[in-house]
C-alpha cells in the first residue's frame, strides 16, 4: 500500500516513473494515463518557457509522490484557481491541478522517460499558439552543424509573368 494525496491505495499493476531535473522529485503514475494533450494557451507557455506543454492526466488516485514532497512549491493561479507545483530547487514543473476537474492531476509528459500509456492526440488552446511555433514543416539537416535541422530558408514568391508589367 502508498501514499497517495493523503489515501491509502493499492499500487497498480503497472506504473511509470517521472522526475524533476534535478532528481529531488520522484514521481509515479498508474498506467495507463486517463488521456494525453498539447497544451498551447498563454498560461501554460509562460509557465513551461516554451511553445507549448504536454500533459498527461491522471485520475488523482493512480498519481503518488515517491521522493521530494517537500521540495515542492505551489503557484495558485489567481484569477483562475489552477494549481501548478514545481520542484524549489530545479525549477520543474511537477503537477498542474483545475478546480473544475478537482480528481484529475495533469502532469507533464516530458519527466517520464518510458510510456504512460497514452500518446498526446490532443490540442488544448491552439488558437492560441504563437506564429513561431515549429508546425511540423520539412526540416533538413544543417551543413556544416552535425545534429541541427532547420527548415531551409522563406521562399519568396516569384510575380507571376502578367505582373510583371
Amino acid at each position: 500500500m502508498n501514499k497517495t494525496f493523503g489515501k491509502v491505495r493499492k499500487t497498480p499493476a503497472e506504473v511509470a516513473e517521472g522526475r524533476c531535473l534535478c532528481g529531488r522529485v520522484r514521481i509515479e503514475i498508474g498506467v495507463p494515463a486517463r488521456w494525453a494533450w498539447h497544451d498551447h494557451s498563454r498560461d501554460s507557455r509562460l509557465a513551461h518557457g516554451a511553445a507549448y506543454a504536454t500533459y498527461v492526466g491522471c485520475w488523482r488516485s493512480r498519481v503518488r509522490i515517491v521522493k521530494g514532497e517537500s521540495a515542492l512549491t505551489r503557484f495558485t493561479e489567481e484569477d483562475t484557481g489552477r494549481i501548478r507545483s514545481f520542484c524549489r530547487h530545479c525549477g520543474t514543473p511537477v503537477l498542474y491541478e483545475r478546480p473544475h476537474a478537482a480528481q484529475m492531476v495533469n502532469i507533464p509528459r516530458a519527466l517520464f522517460e518510458t510510456r504512460t500509456g497514452r500518446e498526446p492526440l490532443y490540442h488544448i488552446a491552439i488558437e492560441q499558439a504563437r506564429e513561431w511555433t515549429y508546425r511540423g514543416e520539412k526540416l533538413r539537416p544543417l551543413k556544416g552543424f552535425p545534429g541541427v535541422v532547420w527548415t531551409g530558408p522563406k521562399k519568396k514568391k516569384r510575380p507571376l509573368m502578367d505582373e510583371e508589367f
